[in-house]
């Protein structure tokens, strides 16, 4: 019997690979969720209280105030976050230098930190305005919702402007430069030739930070805003149901959130068309229609 004989009779046993540390992983996982819901739901929590709660008007209005915080410190921090990286990029020594220190005290030191600085700014600036024209008590201008903004708003633009500055750089030179060719001004150059195609870098990391955002607007009721978690510890204070209102909160946050995800979603979508020679994925939606439809017909 020849060699080639012998290796044709051989036959193989197929053993499939086991994966014993992802079943290890899964057991341990999904005993740990298992421990945490027993938790929960033996802990002497009144549930029908959360839900009360849940639609409190005080934690409603917290929330919208939650909200309000977010868009305009998100507004505030964008435009500052463009304006910052276009100085970073400037060839002018004193520009780029006044925008790194700004990036550098904002980046360096905590926002917590900073809204107490804008909440006490009246020990600095008693007064604030035009002398001799507009003049205020900076006391009553820079109330606790303002000092939210200011702080959130001006922390959220140094790190915007990092995020538009590497979305810039992501632009390949010879754009700018095919631009200038054609005698663009330097201003409309940024404008409609360098930033729509930077908005695809930029756009995923500016989605996090907005979620971020609505989750840091929490530290403001150091001072005394009135956002949601403010809302909550005031209540609970005087009822004395301090996980109720906690997990009210929670559960806030956790539906504003999802909402943010579903927009990030669509509008990094919308921005990625173009971006690769591969069709989009489906969307969630268009999966369920799919399956129910086109699903049937190919079957």
């Amino acid at each position: 019997m020849t060699p080639t004989q012998v290796t044709a009779r051989v036959t193989y046993r197929i053993v499939p690979v086991k994966h014993w540390a992802r079943w290890i992983a899964a057991i341990a996982t999904a005993a740990v969720l298992a421990w945490i819901v027993a938790s929960f739901a033996g802990a002497q929590i009144d549930w029908p209280t959360v839900g009360e709660y849940f639609t409190f008007p005080a934690i409603v209005s917290g929330m919208g105030i939650t909200v309000v915080l977010t868009a305009v410190s998100m507004l505030i921090g964008i435009a500052l976050g463009v304006l910052v990286a276009v100085m970073r990029l400037s060839s002018n020594p004193v520009v780029s230098g006044i925008a790194w220190i700004y990036v550098w005290f904002f980046r360096g030191t905590p926002v917590y930190l900073q809204l107490l600085l804008w909440f006490n700014i009246a020990l600095v600036f008693p007064v604030v305005g035009i002398p001799g024209l507009i003049e205020g008590r900076t006391v009553d201008i820079v109330s606790p919702f303002v000092a939210a903004i200011l702080g959130l708003g001006l922390n959220q633009g140094a790190y915007t402007s990092e995020v538009v500055r590497a979305g810039i750089l992501s632009v390949d030179e010879g754009q700018g430069e095919a631009a200038k060719a054609l005698g663009l001004p330097g201003t409309d150059i940024m404008r409609t030739v360098v930033l729509p195609q930077a908005m695809r870098v930029i756009l995923p990391p500016i989605g996090n930070e907005t979620i971020g955002m609505l989750k840091t607007t929490s530290l403001a009721s150091a001072i005394g805003a009135s956002e949601v978690l403010n809302e909550a510890q005031h209540v609970y204070l005087v009822n004395n149901m301090i996980m109720e209102l906690l997990i009210a909160s929670g559960i806030w946050y956790l539906l504003a959130v999802s909402v943010l995800s579903v927009i990030q979603y669509y509008v990094e979508r919308r921005f990625a068309k173009g971006s690769s020679s591969k069709a989009l994925p489906l969307t969630p939606w268009q999966k369920v229609v799919w399956f129910f439809t086109s699903r049937r017909s190919v079957a």
